[in-house]
């Protein structure tokens, strides 16, 4: 994580810095909120600002906000003052740390604010066969296309794609290419020159010259307008950008990582989306299941935010009751790993007794997750074999039927028999009495893929 301290590094606040570079931030400093401003538009990237609650917090971040330069802010300061410390948090710093400084507490802020240590959780063989193509490639400089509906971890995956690659020790920059005003999007990528268009007063660093020598990814690329992606085109092609209002173009040293949840090829076809430019950018393909595609990721993600937000909230350690879990794998969850820790956050403020019950895990509405009944299994079987599968069996035996369905199955889940039992709703005898039959009438069966996958 990348940290830039605004303010004079003596005495207390210089025994900060030294706790926040052993909790792994990368520090540089400055001493006036002035300077804090011209470093970020200087292409200086910060993941957080340190700034000492005497100087003016609100001046920063206005400053800041009027380059569309957003950098969380945490106050610190000695004493504690509650007046001052409450002013700072006023003015728009997310937290306050008093100092003399705690280094638990610094670590535990610098987590908590900046949150860019994103792990990833998986279990599902949908997702490790994902994650096994993303390791193979991510040393390589090749562009990757990360698609996958909304929710289902897009960043997550470009940031570990990041984190494996050669440039892991260098930026790692993130643009959001739908929430930023098509008019401002090419001075947010390329930068500008001082007096390049109203309100340009001085020369802006871009994006991809933040991101030199590491990498760039464009969130959301299908967004983009076509005029735009001309000019990404060329800079992904030149490896040079050319700032708005520049006389020169700009050499640039990045990969490129780009995600949609849109299909791409349809888009070109649509002509909202350029053909060469999608050509340049799907190098490869991380296409990533939906959560309902991947039911052994949602026991393991749960739990893993159960924990996440107990600790954030300085509650205890609770575990998800059976009844809980049932109704976790068996609901659908269309917002997919986002939603899914929307409901757990939720769920542990709201559990009062000594485990998360599913009385606690909700939906955005209030109401609880349907009971995880017989009929629940079969209409996710039924809808996993709609999404899965995508044939018609119009024509086939309903003993065919069955047989493609379970391999299919079986197929998706990596041969694991445990696995594929529960998304077809059977027991494990019957799926392996099935297997035999198959495998006895000469059809192949999927082998199981490691020593666990064909565990009872």
């Amino acid at each position: 994580m990348r940290l830039l301290v605004v303010g004079k590094l003596d005495g207390q606040l210089s025994s900060a810095v030294k706790m926040a570079m052993s909790a792994g931030a990368k520090v540089s400093h400055v001493e006036t909120i002035a300077q804090a401003t011209h470093a970020l538009r200087a292409g200086q990237g910060a993941d957080l600002l340190l700034v000492d609650y005497e100087l003016d917090i609100a001046a920063l971040i206005a400053a800041n906000e009027a380059e569309r330069i957003r950098v969380p802010v945490v106050a610190c300061g000695v004493g504690a003052e509650p007046a001052k410390a409450a002013a700072a948090i006023r003015a728009g710093a997310k937290e306050f740390i008093p100092l003399p400084p705690d280094a638990e507490l610094i670590a535990a802020v610098l987590a908590a604010v900046a949150d860019d240590n994103r792990p990833m959780v998986v279990s599902d063989p949908a997702m490790q066969a994902v994650l096994r193509l993303a390791d193979q490639v991510a040393a390589s400089d090749a562009s990757i296309l990360i698609t996958g509906e909304s929710g289902s971890g897009k960043e997550v995956v470009a940031r570990y794609v990041h984190q494996k690659s050669r440039r892991a020790t260098k930026p790692f920059i993130s643009v959001n290419c739908a929430a930023i005003p098509e008019n401002l999007l090419e001075s947010e990528l390329f930068g500008h020159e001082k007096g390049a268009f109203t309100g340009a007063l001085a020369r802006r660093i871009g994006k991809f010259e933040e991101a030199n020598g590491g990498t760039l990814l464009l969130d959301e690329i299908s967004e983009m307008d076509a005029r735009l992606q001309a000019k990404l085109l060329r800079a992904i092609q030149e490896r040079e950008i050319d700032r708005v209002g520049g006389a020169k173009p700009v050499r640039v040293d990045i990969r490129i990582l780009a995600t949609s949840n849109r299909d791409l090829a349809q888009a070109v076809k649509d002509g909202t989306f350029r053909e060469d430019l999608l050509y340049r950018l799907n190098v490869v393909n991380l296409r990533l299941p939906a959560l309902r595609e991947r039911p052994g990721d949602i026991l393991v993600l749960a739990e893993f935010f159960a924990k996440k937000y107990a600790a954030a909230n300085g509650m205890p350690e609770k575990a998800l009751s059976d009844e809980a879990r049932r109704r976790l794998v068996a609901h659908r969850w269309p917002g997919n790993v986002r939603e899914l820790e929307n409901a757990i956050h939720r769920a542990v403020l709201l559990s009062v007794s000594d485990e998360i019950t599913e009385e606690a895990v909700r939906l955005p509405d209030g109401q609880p997750l349907a009971p995880a009944d017989i009929g629940a299994r079969t209409a996710q079987a039924a809808s996993f074999a709609a999404e899965a599968a995508q044939r018609s069996f119009v024509g086939q035996t309903v003993a065919e039927m069955e047989q493609q369905l379970i391999l299919d199955t079986l197929e998706h889940c990596a041969g694991n028999r445990t696995h594929a039992a529960n998304i077809l709703g059977i027991s494990i005898r019957t799926l392996r009495n099935k297997l035999k039959e198959y495998t006895e009438a000469g059809v192949a069966v999927p082998a199981p893929q490691g020593a666990s996958a064909n565990a009872a």
